[in-house]
């Protein structure tokens, strides 16, 4: 692995944390400004949490049968987990962040499609931001409605028939809770610290590990779950973070020579820095679209019912929804992890332009050793990219298919829920809270070289 990227894991890189993860929460703390911040991320966390036991009034609504559901759907069981069991109270959270991140993914397919779009995004500054976020917001309001509508279409009989005015008030509270935990999260990040959308989600999950932890506990409590099964699972979830972890700070540092000019009477220039590429380029977004395209199928068989159309959905749903039990499931597991490994590539290319990066370096008299700027510096590039991307595709497969081994280990604890808490969960969690953790360290330290 080392050869084929050229690196591997030696070294600390610009994406770990330099100080013991103790000592940069004792300084935060210490610090007045950096604990007011984190106290307000706290705050809002404590209004998430307060929002996701809040429900929507629904008429004759049958929450028994719509958790059902949920524990029979591997996509909303991640849906409600990342929401923080929002989606099963059928809480004014229940939509969570999805709609924004579904168009905030779209938006950024748009710009790359759209010329205008891109070449306005890069030379036009704040104003041109704003107008991104603004398409964004609007996209997300829409979302908000066409999904609000298309899950009380899911949720079948669990709500029963309902008039078009409740239909209608159901997603009005939806679409205010979605768009309301968007205006949380840009509030963290505003006046609190890191990413605000990224802590909501991360807050979701969270809340719902207790609650995990407590189906573990009854489990073993009611022999449904051996104590070997259990060590087995914390080993599993364990070696999973180690990994999710090593494969967030790894990466491979192209080293960049810039050219020495005379300025005056001064040669400035001439010195060597590193482009720092991960290793896992694409984050978590190749999962979130291979999750929404497997379970389509059974979606579509659900909406359209007992017909023709909807037995046909129906069938190819056996074959897409991933079971591990069943020889049908492995036909499942091996479509979502090429569905994976094509999104991944697919993002990859969208978010780094090789031939804009080798522009941009040649355009600025700096050059990678040994290789020529221009279109050599691109191939360069896009050979490293390309071998870094598989490497990328493989890791976020296998973390993407280890909750679904949970079952195999410990068929008492079902199909999904406590499964929730590894695969896409567990790298969303990880890979937040060390990037909130970096740039508490980076508040801390700027501080430190101020005084």
């Amino acid at each position: 692995m080392a050869g084929a990227l050229g690196g591997g894991f030696g070294g600390r890189g610009d994406k770990s944390l330099r100080m013991p993860l103790v000592e940069t929460l004792r300084l935060a703390w210490a610090d007045p400004e950096i604990r007011q911040r984190l106290i307000f991320v706290l705050f809002v966390f404590g209004i998430f949490a307060l929002g996701t036991h809040v429900p929507v009034p629904i008429p004759n609504v049958n929450a028994a049968a719509f958790e059902d559901k949920i524990k029979n759907n591997a996509f909303f069981a991640l849906m409600n987990t990342v929401g923080g069991g929002s989606l099963k109270r059928i809480s004014i959270f229940a939509l969570g962040l999805g709609p924004y991140i579904t168009a905030s993914i779209i938006m950024q397919i748009l710009t790359t499609a759209f010329p205008a779009w891109k070449k306005e995004l890069q030379e036009g500054g704040e104003y041109a931001r704003r107008q991104q976020n603004r398409r964004t917001r609007l996209l997300t309001l829409a979302l908000c409605v066409f999904q609000s509508l298309g899950l009380i279409q899911l949720m079948g009989s669990a709500i029963g028939p309902q008039s078009p005015w409740t239909i209608a008030t159901i997603s009005i509270f939806w679409t205010a809770g979605a768009m309301g935990l968007l205006w949380l999260g840009e509030q963290v990040s505003e006046k609190g610290i890191g990413n605000g959308v990224s802590l909501m989600i991360f807050a979701g999950i969270v809340i719902s590990i207790p609650n995990m932890f407590d189906m573990v506990g009854q489990a073993i409590a009611n022999g449904a779950v051996q104590w070997w099964q259990a060590t087995f699972l914390l080993l599993l979830f364990l070696a999973t973070t180690w990994l999710i972890v090593l494969f967030t700070i790894a990466q491979r540092r192209i080293p960049i020579q810039h050219m020495r000019r005379q300025v005056g009477t001064r040669a400035v220039g001439g010195a060597t820095s590193y482009l720092p590429l991960s290793l896992n380029l694409a984050g978590v977004i190749p999962i979130i679209f291979a999750i929404s395209l497997i379970y389509m199928p059974a979606q579509f068989a659900t909406m359209l019912g007992d017909n023709a159309v909807g037995r046909f959905f129906a069938v190819v749903a056996e074959f897409m929804q991933i079971n591990l039990t069943r020889w049908q499931g492995w036909v499942g597991a091996l479509i979502y992890t090429i569905m994976i490994f094509f999104f991944t590539y697919f993002y990859t290319a969208i978010q780094y332009n090789v031939e804009d990066i080798a522009n941009n370096l040649k355009r600025g008299g700096s050059f990678v050793p040994g290789v020529r700027p221009g279109k050599q510096t691109k191939d360069f590039l896009d050979g490293v990219i390309s071998r870094i991307t598989i490497v990328g595709a493989f890791f976020l497969a296998i973390i993407a298919l280890t909750q679904f081994f949970v079952p195999v280990i410990a068929p008492g604890l079902g199909m999904v829920n406590v499964s929730m808490l590894f695969g896409t969960s567990l790298l969303i969690m990880v890979s937040v809270a060390l990037e909130t953790m970096r740039q508490i360290e980076a508040n801390i330290l700027m501080k430190q070289y101020g005084a």
